[in-house]
């Protein structure tokens, strides 16, 4: 028995179901396509907004900051407090760091934290127009005593000039009298003691005939001079202008004209104004003193009062 070939009606039937649902699916398709841009439109459109919301803020906050710390330097050079506004400065800095957070952003809380910031700065407006009144009031006074302490300072530096120029005339005075009392030595002799003790007179002398030499300074009378113990420093120099000195056996340093001095010896006398004589003598421990001119410097006092000169052959 034959099959029975199928209807073409059902055929074309079935084509049109299919279309139909693919173009109900396209249209579904396009329909959630056309919603999904229309929300990102509106969601484009709310943060363009608050990000314009936020901005403005900024810009208002920035000037507050600004105008707040132009009150603060003013307040201050007025003599005013500015701990309060120190603490608003740093609220307002904290408010200008959170709006970094847009999605946060609330736009009637800074609104009104704003209109609060400005209400604040009228009323500082108002504290230092009263500092200006009350610092003007000072200015006069300050003005009087002023003038009052110029005076003051000119009479003082009338009298400070008398006084300097007295000084200066004072210590002029006592130098020359301290130059006048300084001591003086008539004469600086030296001789030459050989090893039996024996001194010889002239002032030049043979290098192996020398065991010590004596230096006789004698000291000139003057009634200036206090009559009180005094120091001779004395200093032997060699040919070649370097000091003989040995610490072992007294030599030491003393202060010339502010710089510190070595000194071959020294001796401590009793000053009584009767052209008196103080001796050294010195020895080198067995060293020979070289050959030539040798010079003898005496200091007193800050002063040096006397040379003397030998000759070694």
């Amino acid at each position: 028995m034959e099959p029975r070939p199928q209807p073409k009606n059902n055929s074309r039937s079935y084509l049109l179901v299919a279309l139909f649902i693919l173009a109900a699916l396209n249209m579904l398709l396009l329909y959630f396509y056309y919603q999904e841009r229309q929300d990102n439109k509106t969601k484009d459109a709310t943060i363009a907004a608050k990000t314009e919301e936020v901005l403005v803020a900024k810009t208002k906050l920035d000037s507050i900051s600004a105008q707040l710390d132009a009150k603060i330097a003013e307040i201050q050079k007025l003599g005013g407090s500015v701990d309060s506004l120190m603490r608003v400065k740093e609220q307002l800095e904290k408010d200008k760091r959170e709006l970094r957070n847009v999605s946060s952003f609330d736009s009637k809380k800074y609104n009104q934290k704003i209109r609060n910031y400005e209400s604040l700065l009228a009323e500082k407006d108002a504290e230092i127009a009263r500092l200006k009144e009350e610092n003007g009031v000072l200015i006069v006074r300050n003005d009087s005593l002023t003038q009052e302490n110029t005076n003051l300072k000119s009479e003082r530096q009338t009298l400070s000039d008398s006084v300097t120029s007295y000084s200066s005339k004072n210590k002029e005075l006592e130098e020359k009298v301290s130059i006048a009392a300084a001591l003086r030595a008539e004469s600086v002799t030296v001789d030459a003691i050989n090893k039996r003790g024996k001194e010889k007179e002239g002032g030049s002398y043979k290098a192996k005939r020398i065991d010590k030499i004596k230096i006789s300074v004698r000291l000139a009378p003057n009634g200036l001079a206090k009559q009180e113990e005094k120091t001779l420093y004395m200093r032997v120099l060699d040919p070649s202008g370097a000091v003989i000195s040995d610490m072992a056996t007294g030599s030491g340093e003393f202060t010339y004209n502010g710089q510190g001095m070595i000194y071959t010896a020294m001796q401590r006398f009793n000053f009584d104004n009767s052209r008196q004589e103080v001796d050294f003598v010195y020895g080198r421990g067995g060293q020979r003193f070289n050959e030539g001119r040798h010079t003898i410097e005496i200091y007193c006092e800050g002063f040096r009062i006397g040379e003397g000169e030998f000759t070694v052959k």
